[in-house]
């Protein structure tokens, strides 16, 4: 009998150790990632050095970018690499704030697990504490209008002062801010497409020599085959999607010619044939041509680039497919897709379409003056080498993304660290009126989010406990806008100091970090499917 009872008491003993140790493998996999990025927060923090298989080498302190080039194994871990990127996709900016405070959710759930409270009321807990962090962060926010120029280009700076390019942030955070307000639609005033802002990227010169340039940019030659013209003023252009070449059989096969008369008539039929086509285009009064890549035969062949200068018709040739909607919006034209339809009507009219040298051998093709221009505008980044053009395409974006949200969203907010603190401020007072595990649950995250004033003194060499403690007085004493000023190294306020950004960004950062910590924390098994 009791051998019975025995048999019955242990099989209702079920096995917990191992979710628990799949939850911490989880949890710790995710913070490494977290910590690998720590460093780079904020104006002081440190540039990581991305070396690919392919050999390219990377300089950059975007948590976006370096996340998204780390080779990430563990399931858990690739959370906080969507994490970042979905920052990257809603704010644009914050994309190492919101692993950092990823991180620290973890860490604080992890200690709240081993004291043994269930991974559910940890969730739930979480949930609410991220609402009432976004109503928080919604009442410190100050309004701003768009007309405020000023303050735009306060949030743009900030974005660019963590950002390798930082001592260019005077000249590119105004180019930022008139980029968007350039593409802003009236009528449509929260909807920003970043695809109507064209980045050209040409190596040589400076970042100083980066320029917005209310037109068109072609880091392209004009084709100076036979003499053509280089310079044309009021200029008629025509975006074109067919070859100005001899036909071509649509199969192999071979033409067998046994005497010259023919071979001549070949070569007569072929000249008729594309002076035909010149004509044609000429009579509309086109002076300027861009003609799309061809792949299935040359899109121009020496003969017609012949013909073309003849015409004194301006050609760029190798426009890219995918420009061609870009260019077509901006030239307010149609592309014409057969010389059947090239008519006057469907070409763009520009005052100016040059080709400009730069100081450095290189050359650009600029279309200004543009008649009934679209929405657009393009920015012509230059850099003394590869890694800093593209860093700085990157800073830009990142900067354009900031005055994105703050036309979606008119508030900024604080930096430097006062809008975290203040919330865990908050969120401690609110933990101590919630009853049962909630409020201890409420409490731990409250002092997670610590980790960013913590890390911004780190980052820049200052000591954190002195400097958190001093955040947290000044806050209890009702200074909201106190942060860590990290080029005086003291505790200023951070509004006056013009360190400010999007709520967007913040508000964004917090939820969608609350949302990934959830998610990780209700994981207890992984099943791997061969």
């Amino acid at each position: 009998m009791a051998a019975a009872k025995t048999t019955k008491a242990t099989e209702t003993f079920v096995d917990n150790k191992r979710k628990d140790d799949i939850r911490m493998a989880n949890i710790t996999a995710a913070q490494t990632v977290a910590d690998a990025v720590r460093t780079s927060l904020g104006p002081k923090g440190m540039d990581k050095m991305i070396s690919t298989s392919s050999g390219e080498v990377i300089i950059t302190n975007d948590g976006a970018t370096i996340l998204n080039k780390m080779e990430v194994l563990q399931p858990a871990a690739k959370f906080l690499v969507e994490l970042s990127k979905s920052q990257d996709i809603v704010a644009g900016d914050g994309t190492t704030t919101v692993v950092v405070i990823a991180g620290a959710l973890l860490k604080a759930s992890l200690s709240l697990l081993s004291s043994g409270i269930h991974p559910t009321v940890v969730s739930d807990a979480l949930h609410k504490a991220s609402i009432k962090a976004v109503e928080v962060l919604s009442a410190m926010a100050v309004p701003v209008e768009l007309s405020d120029r000023d303050s735009l280009v306060k949030s743009a700076s900030t974005s660019l002062n963590s950002k390798v390019v930082s001592q260019y942030s005077t000249l590119l955070a105004p180019l930022a801010v008139d980029a968007v307000l350039t593409v802003v639609d009236p009528e449509k005033p929260d909807l920003v497409d970043l695809k109507d802002i064209k980045i050209v990227k040409k190596l040589g010169g400076t970042v100083d020599d980066t320029e917005m340039i209310r037109g068109l940019v072609f880091d392209k030659k004009v084709s100076h085959a036979a003499g053509g013209p280089t310079r044309v003023e009021n200029a008629k252009i025509g975006v074109i999607q067919f070859q100005i070449s001899p036909p071509k059989t649509d199969i192999e096969q071979s033409i067998v010619v046994s005497d010259y008369s023919q071979m001549d008539r070949i070569l007569k039929e072929e000249r008729n044939y594309i002076l035909g086509m010149i004509k044609k285009i000429k009579t509309t009064g086109c002076n300027v041509l861009l003609i799309q890549k061809s792949i299935l035969r040359d899109a121009v062949t020496d003969l017609s680039l012949h013909y073309l200068a003849k015409a004194k018709i301006l050609v760029i040739k190798d426009v890219e497919r995918d420009e061609i909607e870009f260019i077509t919006k901006t030239l307010n034209c149609l592309p014409i897709s057969n010389i059947e339809h090239f008519r006057a009507e469907k070409l763009g009219y520009a005052d100016l379409v040059e080709e400009v040298p730069l100081g450095d051998g290189g050359k650009i093709v600029k279309l200004t003056g543009i008649k009934d221009m679209g929405r657009t505008t393009s920015v012509l980044v230059r850099g003394s080498n590869q890694l800093v053009i593209d860093e700085a395409e990157r800073s830009l974006h990142d900067a354009l993304c900031v005055v994105r949200c703050l036309v979606n969203k008119k508030f900024l907010i604080a930096g430097g660290g006062a809008p975290e603190i203040e919330l865990s401020r908050q969120l401690g007072a609110w933990a101590k009126v919630l009853q049962g595990m909630e409020g201890y649950c409420v409490r731990a995250f409250a002092e997670a989010l610590e980790v960013i004033p913590y890390t911004l003194a780190e980052n820049a060499g200052l000591n954190p406990i002195a400097i958190v403690t001093e955040l947290r007085n000044r806050h209890a004493q009702g200074e909201i806008n106190a942060g860590i000023n990290v080029r005086k190294g003291q505790i200023t306020n951070i509004l006056e100091e013009n360190v400010v950004q999007p709520l967007l960004v913040s508000t964004s950062a917090i939820t969608l970090a609350t949302e990934c910590v959830r998610m990780i924390l209700k994981i207890d098994d992984i099943v791997t499917v061969r």
